[in-house]
């Protein structure tokens, strides 16, 4: 029978899943897989008074099953404040780190409050980290907390469910997208109630993108390097806790659920989908020196990958990495997907994704575990699956290589594009690229939207930056400018950074709009980046990962050059919406497509293989004609025959084209440098 208050029943108390803290008749049952650990306590905690310590109450769960421990506990109620300690071998040779001088965070906690205040507190050890003895300060005060929560009741506007033919991804950061603007409530600026507000989903809609994908919004803490000197992590990619919303993006703390499920709601009535960026390949516990905050604390064999001395393994750049042959992470990883799907959430982008095909951080399988539970289950597969196919190491570049199932970052069309537009590349990779990736993505079964296109992301210079920068310029970071890409094939125009030479930035913008209508016009997934149609500028850094600052923020002031780039990118993802464009559910056959040179011929074998070409045009049967040219002078192109009527060019600021009257049959048009014209029939 349902409780009167229309909750679903509480499992019986001495139930060992779900894992995590849920309600129940008279009180609360906690679960917390630990296989390695002697004993585990449950620690209740009580905020002190007075400017006072907090106190605990402990509870040791006597339960013991799966590897699971679990117990009732009487009396509690929603808002609890709780965590763990987990008695058991100390011996970092081996990779065991139990210490209960540790209050350790529930890996399952809904929500979680508080941050890492003192991080020597937090060290697990003394001096060394595998040498050294063990540390017996207690880190209760100067660590998060897990907090119980009521049952999810939360329901969300019916999804979208948008065909992923059809789809445009928006990246963007939660907090950076509404923390200047002026039409959100200053309250509600840089929140999920912020990014909900009718004037934030206007522009989305006025833009016309289907879905936003947003930067990590799982509880995350600081990195011990960004701790230290006094830094924050503004983009998230360090996790701890996988299930509980990150509270800073709550306007009011501690209704970061609902807030979250208000936003989805917003974004699913206005039929725009909600991407989150989820980072299960590594944790904010950092390399061994790091902090024992809770995985490290509760089983460190169990979540992290080892060697066979017991050597914590790093193949995430991270310092340590999630092992994706754990039976505990792979129960983990599903249980968390699964409630961000209860929360509504319409797909997931995987950081790092090769790492879930590499158990035990060995060679990459597309049909490892992991990556298959998450594929065949009957949830998750109603979702859109995207890979970050690659991880800080060789063998984990695996563009293309993922499952039937998934969708990938398309890092080869970012690669491909940047080198054309920038003189460096030749046709034959272009055409390949522009055409949906069927080398990568046909011989596994996908189509041509697996490849989700793009030119920029958060990691990397913006599309500003990408025509006024040659190097990166991140000493703002505070690491001497070593972080960040060197591989950036950008282009400065040749002046490094901001100019007011007309001609130059004249030449940026015209290369900008060339690369915007490349990838809105190509077959596949476009993902643009938030603030690149507003022409927004990093000054040169490309890894801001810990500028929570105006470089990050998007700038919503008015101003001729966002307003232009805003109103043409608009206008590309019209033209993409509309018959013209290569909306396309399958590769292109061969009378689907030819391909021209500048004189008015096909183009031949040798043409395909000449590195110095840099026009071509691509002719979709008589309807339409795409014309890119990246060479520094103009040139005459003679059109095929067909009578085509002019209806983009790139070189001009709004997009118009200088004449739009029909072209005769073999006449020619002029196009001008680093320019794509479009055309289409009467």
């Amino acid at each position: 029978m349902m409780p009167s208050d229309d909750r679903p029943a509480a499992p019986p108390a001495d139930t060992v899943f779900p894992l995590g803290a849920h309600l129940t008749e008279g009180g609360a049952r906690f679960a917390v897989a630990s296989s390695s650990a002697e004993a585990v306590e449950l620690c209740l905690i009580e905020p002190g008074r007075d400017g006072e310590p907090p106190t605990e109450r402990r509870v040791e769960l006597v339960e013991r099953t799966f590897g699971i421990w679990h117990g009732q506990v009487p009396g509690i109620r929603a808002g609890q404040r709780y965590g763990y300690r987990v008695h058991g071998r100390y011996d970092p040779a081996v990779g065991l780190r139990s210490n209960p001088a540790k209050l350790l965070v529930d890996p399952y906690a809904r929500r979680i409050t508080g941050e890492l205040t003192d991080l020597d507190a937090a060290l697990g050890y003394l001096e060394d980290p595998v040498h050294g003895p063990v540390s017996t300060a207690d880190s209760l005060g100067y660590v998060p907390l897990s907090v119980l929560t009521e049952p999810l009741t939360t329901t969300t506007a019916p999804r979208p469910d948008v065909p992923w033919a059809d789809s445009v991804v928006y990246e963007l950061h939660v907090r950076g997208f509404t923390r200047c603007h002026p039409e959100v409530p200053e309250h509600k600026r840089g929140t999920y109630l912020g990014l909900a507000h009718p004037s934030a989903i206007e522009y989305l809609l006025r833009l016309g993108v289907t879905a936003v994908e947003l930067l990590p919004v799982h509880s995350f803490l600081d990195e011990p390097s960004l701790v230290r000197r006094g830094a924050r992590n503004y983009w998230g990619y360090s996790t701890l806790g996988f299930f509980a919303p990150h509270a800073g993006y709550a306007s009011v703390p501690g209704n970061e659920v609902a807030e979250f499920a208000t936003m989805v709601s917003a974004m699913h009535r206005a039929g725009i989908e909600v991407i989150l960026d989820v980072v299960y390949n590594h944790t904010c516990e950092g390399d061994v020196a790091g902090p024992t905050v809770s995985f490290r604390g509760l089983d460190a064999p169990a979540y992290y990958a080892h060697d066979h001395t017991g050597t914590q393994i790093d193949i995430t750049g991270c310092g340590n990495t999630v092992d994706p042959a754990s039976p505990t992470v792979a129960r983990l990883v599903c249980d968390s997907l699964r409630y961000w799907a209860e929360l509504g959430v319409d797909g997931f982008r995987f950081d790092l994704a090769s790492v879930l095909g590499r158990p035990g951080a060995g060679p990459f399988d597309p049909r490892a575990g992991l990556l298959t539970m998450i594929a065949a289950d009957p949830v998750l597969a109603t979702r859109k699956l995207i890979a970050e196919p690659w991880d800080a190491t060789g063998e984990g570049y695996r563009v293309g290589g993922f499952g039937v199932q998934w969708a990938e970052w398309n890092g080869q069309y970012r690669d491909v594009v940047r080198d054309f537009w920038r003189g460096a590349g030749g046709i034959d990779d272009l055409a390949r690229r522009l055409s949906g990736s069927e080398d990568l993505y046909a011989p596994s079964g996908r189509r041509p939207w697996a490849s989700v296109n793009f030119v920029t992301a958060h990691d990397g210079f913006t599309l500003r930056d990408l025509v006024s920068y040659q190097d990166k310029h991140n000493k703002a970071n505070g690491e001497d400018n070593r972080d960040g890409t060197d591989d950036n094939r950008s282009r400065n125009f040749g002046v490094e950074g901001e100019t007011t030479d007309p001609e130059i930035r004249a030449a940026r913008h015209g290369a900008a709009r060339a690369m915007l209508t490349t990838l809105l016009l190509s077959a596949g997934t476009p993902m643009l980046t938030a603030g690149d149609e507003r022409w927004r500028t990093q000054q040169g850094n490309n890894n801001a990962y810990c500028q929570d600052n105006p470089v990050s923020w998007l700038d919503w002031e008015p101003g001729e050059d966002a307003s232009a780039l805003t109103a043409f990118t608009a206008r590309l993802l019209k033209l993409r919406r509309d018959e013209l464009a290569p909306k396309r559910d399958r590769f292109y056959r061969p009378e689907d497509v030819t391909w021209w040179r500048a004189d008015g011929e096909q183009i031949t074998d040798d043409d395909w293989h000449d590195p110095e070409l840099r026009t071509v045009g691509m002719l979709s049967g008589k309807e339409w004609l795409v014309l890119l040219h990246s060479d520094t002078e103009p040139i005459d192109f003679r059109l095929p025959d067909t009578v085509l009527v002019p209806v983009l060019d790139t070189s001009r600021p709004d997009g118009e084209p200088t004449d739009p009257e029909p072209l005769a049959v073999g006449s020619s048009i002029r196009v001008p440098p680093s320019t794509v014209l479009v055309l289409t029939a009467p």
